[in-house]
C-alpha cells in the first residue's frame, strides 16, 4: 500500500539524467518505487496527478539567513513557494549559536537586521546542536548547520582583535570539533563581519584543521572589501594548508571583465589546488546589514558597545571616509528595513536621499540612523546588471544559494522570494542558459552531496521523499525590488519527508505538534 502516488509526471531525478515519464510512490516518508505504476493506483491512499508537470527532488538552499525565522515560523512561504525544502544555516560565520549567557544579548543585537530574533526569543540554548534541535519539528523545512566562526572566536577570545593565544586556539578547535561531531557540515566565515574580520590566515588554517577529520567544508564569505580575487586566493590557501574542501559564498563580480578574471582563476588554479565549489543567487545587486559599512574598530567591544563608539567624532569621520571610498556611491545604497516605526518612512530611500533630507553628510546620517535603530537596519546594494552573474550560473562549480533575508515589513531583496524559480523560468526556460535537468541538478543532488545529505537531493528508491512538483511552462519569480513580497508561481506541490506542505500553489496548515522539518547531520 502506498501512502501517496504522484502519477503521470515527468521525473527529473536530480542526477542530470534524461527525464522520464513515470510515477513516484511514497511509503512512510521515503520513495518506495519510481516508474510506470499506473496499474497500482488503487493501492495508493492518495494520488497527485502530475500530468504536464515535472517531479523533482526538493531544492537545497546552501546560503541562507533563515536561522531566526525558522525557529518561530511553521512555514517560511517565501522559500517553500520556490520548492526549497532544505536550508543550510549559520552562513557568513554569524548565527545564534554557539553563544554564552554572557554574550547572547550582543549577538541578538548584531543579528537583528539579518535574522529577526529579539531578546525575548532566547530559550537558553548554548551549542549549535542545541539550537538546531529546537528548530526540528517546529517548521516544515529541513535544516543543516555550519559552525559560525565568529561565534566560536568570541567564545574563545571575546570581541577584540587578537591574535589568539595557544589556549584560545585550543578552545576554538575544541568547539569546532564538538560541533562537527554533532553533525555540522563545516565551518563558515564572513571575513568582512564582526570578530572574524580580525582573524589571520594562519588562525583560520588552524581552525579548519580541526574539522579535517570529518571532511567538513570551509564555507567562506571572503574578504570582499579587500578584493574578491585576493579573498579567493586566501580561501584556497586556507583549504590547501588545512586539507579541507573550499566553498565560496555568493561569488560574483562588479563587471564582466572581473567575472572573466575570477572564473579564470577558478579554472586554472582553484580547482587544481583544492576541492572547490561556490554558490550564487541569480541577481547581481546584493543586500546586507547596513552596519556592514562601519569600520572594524566599532566592533572591538561587541555590539552592545558599538553605538557608544559611533558617537565618537573620530569614529564618525572614519565612517565618512569609508562611505566615500565604498564601491558604491550613497545614491545606490538603499534602506531596505529598519526596526523602529519612526524610521520606517525612509525604507526604500537611498542613503544619499536620507542624508540630504537630514541636511547631513552620508557618513554622519548613517551613524545617526544606526544609533537610533540600535544597529538594526538592512540595505540593498544596487551594484550592476543581472547579466553579469550569468557566467557564474553556467559554471560547473555553481550551486544555488539565495542569501535571502526576510522581513515582512521591509523592501527586501527579491532573491528571498525568487532565486530558485528565476533560475528555472526566466534563465533556463526563456534564456536557455542550460538544460532544465541541469538546473534541477544544481539545486538538488549537487548541493546535497556537497553538504553531506546522502539520502536527499535525488529521486530513487529509499531516498527521503523531499519533492517538488512544478509546471515548467509557467514556473517563474514575481518578486521585484519595488515589490519584493510576491510569491513565485508554477510550484504546484512540495513535500518534505513525504508530507505535503504546499498544494496547488498554496501553503498547507499542518496539524501539530510536530512538523516534518528535520535537523539533518552531515555525512562525508
Amino acid at each position: 500500500m502506498f501512502d501517496l502516488l504522484i502519477q503521470n509526471g515527468t521525473v527529473i531525478d536530480g542526477t542530470g539524467a534524461v527525464p522520464i515519464a513515470g510515477d513516484v510512490a511514497i511509503v512512510r516518508g521515503r520513495i518506495a518505487q519510481v516508474g510506470n505504476l499506473s496499474d497500482r493506483a488503487g493501492e495508493a491512499r492518495r494520488v497527485i496527478d502530475a500530468r504536464g508537470l515535472v517531479v523533482a527532488p526538493g531544492f537545497v538552499d546552501v546560503h541562507t539567513h533563515s536561522d531566526g525565522w525558522l525557529l518561530k515560523t511553521p512555514q517560511l512561504v517565501a522559500k517553500t513557494s520556490q520548492g526549497i525544502t532544505t536550508e543550510v544555516l549559520a552562513s557568513d560565520g554569524i548565527s545564534y549559536a554557539p553563544v554564552s549567557p554572557e554574550n547572547y544579548r550582543d549577538w541578538f543585537v548584531y543579528l537583528r537586521a539579518l535574522n529577526g530574533l529579539q531578546q525575548q526569543d532566547y530559550e537558553g540554548w548554548r551549542t549549535l546542536a542545541d539550537y538546531l534541535a529546537l528548530i526540528e519539528g517546529r517548521t516544515v523545512q529541513n535544516v543543516i548547520g555550519l559552525v559560525p566562526y565568529a561565534n566560536v572566536r568570541v567564545l574563545a577570545a571575546g570581541w577584540g582583535r587578537g591574535p589568539l593565544d595557544d589556549t584560545q586556539i585550543k578552545i576554538v578547535r575544541r568547539e569546532i570539533a564538538q560541533a562537527m561531531d554533532a553533525g555540522a557540515a563545516g565551518l563558515s566565515t564572513g571575513l568582512d563581519y564582526i570578530a572574524q574580520c580580525f582573524s589571520t590566515t594562519d588562525e583560520l588554517v588552524q581552525a579548519c584543521e580541526a574539522m579535517a577529520p570529518w571532511r567538513g567544508l570551509y564555507v567562506t564569505h571572503v574578504r570582499y572589501k579587500k578584493g574578491t580575487l585576493a579573498g579567493m586566493q586566501e580561501a584556497v590557501e586556507i583549504g590547501r594548508r588545512a586539507g579541507v574542501p573550499v566553498h565560496i559564498s555568493h561569488l560574483k563580480a562588479g563587471s564582466p571583465e572581473e567575472a572573466e578574471r575570477l572564473l579564470n582563476y577558478v579554472d586554472r588554479v582553484a580547482v587544481n589546488e583544492v576541492d572547490f565549489s561556490f554558490d550564487i543567487y541569480p541577481y547581481t545587486p546584493g543586500s546586507t546589514m547596513l552596519n556592514y559599512l562601519l569600520p572594524y574598530e566599532v566592533w572591538e567591544d561587541g555590539p552592545l558597545a558599538a553605538c557608544a563608539r559611533l558617537r565618537d567624532p573620530a569614529v564618525q569621520q572614519r565612517v565618512e571616509t569609508l562611505v566615500e571610498c565604498f564601491d558604491l556611491p550613497p545614491e545606490r545604497i538603499t534602506l531596505a528595513w529598519c526596526a523602529t516605526k519612526d524610521n520606517a518612512r525612509y525604507v526604500g530611500w537611498s542613503l544619499a536621499r536620507y542624508a540630504a533630507h537630514l541636511g547631513k553628510r552620508p557618513g554622519a546620517a548613517l551613524c545617526d540612523l544606526l544609533i537610533e535603530e540600535q544597529l538594526a537596519a538592512l540595505s540593498v546594494l544596487q551594484n550592476g546588471d543581472d547579466a553579469w552573474v550569468e557566467p557564474f550560473l553556467k559554471h560547473p562549480k555553481f550551486m544555488l544559494g539565495s542569501d535571502g533575508i526576510y522581513f515582512a515589513d521591509g523592501r527586501v531583496h527579491p532573491r528571498m522570494y525568487g532565486s530558485a524559480t528565476r533560475l528555472l523560468g526566466p534563465l533556463v526556460r526563456d534564456r536557455k542558459l542550460f538544460s532544465l535537468e541541469e538546473a534541477v541538478r544544481k539545486m538538488t543532488s549537487v548541493p546535497a552531496e556537497r553538504f553531506g545529505l546522502t539520502d536527499r537531493g535525488v529521486i530513487r528508491t529509499d531516498a527521503v521523499a523531499d519533492l517538488v512538483v512544478f509546471d515548467p511552462r509557467t514556473v517563474s519569480d514575481r518578486a521585484t525590488y519595488e515589490e519584493p513580497h510576491q510569491l513565485s508561481v508554477g510550484i504546484e506541490h512540495v513535500l518534505v519527508g513525504g508530507v505535503e506542505i504546499w498544494s496547488h500553489g498554496r501553503p498547507l496548515e499542518l496539524p501539530g505538534p510536530e512538523l516534518p522539518g528535520r535537523a539533518l547531520r552531515f555525512k562525508s
